[in-house]
């Protein structure tokens, strides 16, 4: 890229999108923005990135460009049929941040390959508070060069880890979410059997929190239980998608995933039939307590 601090173009500033510009933003590179939403792009221009009105403008002047988009049909749209491919400058790396399937990171690497440009997926765990802080983990496939290159540019939004080749960080951050939503599942059940059994569930969680069972679920998904607060920082609808790669991704591997199932398909019932696509993922919760009516998790209100 031939200088320390690679102009960056940034595809897609929703929720995790946005705050990742601003830390590349202050770790001083050059950042040109695009959302399909134009006013979630316009607003980072108070943080002094370059708001352009169309993705091939955006990718005109960058060394890097980076997608952020929710799922891999959005990706192969921006980058093969909105122009980015004509007007990247030649030896540019694309570093998709999204969280698509594993096999759909392989043809866009490939599809990329063939037109002369290195690629990376490199999907993200720690939601919209590890976005703001530069806290992320961040999972990375391609080549090992191609990564060690990047490095600097992911060392502004957190910390990044090579895993293997196309396709790899995909199956990393799969992995993280089947862990996140069968964790998720066990905490719900865990205290709603400490309400209906008599406990005070909020003292339940208190006790066990440095045991075994800690986890970053139980400290702050087992808050937003105890608070009923179903705000989304990661909405159920992109659980479920992501879901939905992990048994796709299995299948193609010929391996069963039981537990992973029942959980997808308690999101499934949460997302298409109780109409809680934006609520929190943390909020399946409610799905359970649907199942064991008139059984509630505290008497304080939803918020949502």
């Amino acid at each position: 890229m031939g200088q320390d601090k690679p102009n960056i173009a940034f595809i897609g500033t929703g929720l995790m999108g946005a705050p990742m510009a601003k830390c590349l933003l202050a770790a001083g590179h050059s950042v040109s923005v695009w959302n399909r939403s134009p006013e979630k792009a316009e607003a980072l221009g108070e943080f002094g990135a370059v708001v352009s009105a169309s993705p091939a403008e955006a990718v005109s002047h960058a060394d890097v460009v980076i997608t952020m988009l929710t799922a891999g049909a959005a990706v192969t749209e921006v980058l093969f049929e909105k122009g980015c491919i004509r007007s990247a400058r030649p030896g540019a790396t694309f570093v998709d941040m999204s969280s698509i399937a594993p096999s759909t990171s392989r043809d866009i690497a490939a599809k990329l390959d063939e037109s002369g440009y290195a690629a990376l997926d490199a999907p993200v765990s720690g939601g919209t508070v590890g976005a703001s802080e530069a806290t992320l983990a961040i999972m990375v496939g391609g080549e090992r060069d191609t990564f060690k290159a990047i490095e600097p540019v992911f060392a502004a939004m957190g910390r990044a880890t090579f895993v293997g080749p196309a396709g790899s960080g995909q199956l990393a951050k799969l992995a993280n979410q089947a862990i996140v939503a069968i964790t998720i599942g066990a905490v719900s059940e865990a205290l709603l059997l400490a309400e209906a059994g008599g406990a005070f569930p909020g003292a339940v969680r208190n006790a066990i929190r440095g045991g075994f069972a800690e986890s970053r679920i139980l400290e702050l998904h087992g808050k937003r239980m105890i608070d009923r607060d179903w705000r989304p920082g990661g909405a159920s609808v992109n659980q479920l998608k992501d879901l939905d790669n992990v048994m796709l991704a299995a299948e193609e591997a010929g391996v069963e995933l039981p537990l992973t199932r029942n959980v997808r398909d308690r999101y499934h019932q949460m997302v298409n039939d109780l109409g809680m696509e934006n609520h929190d993922h943390s909020a399946l919760l409610l799905q359970l307590e649907s199942m064991n009516s008139p059984h509630r998790l505290g008497d304080r209100p939803d918020k949502v």
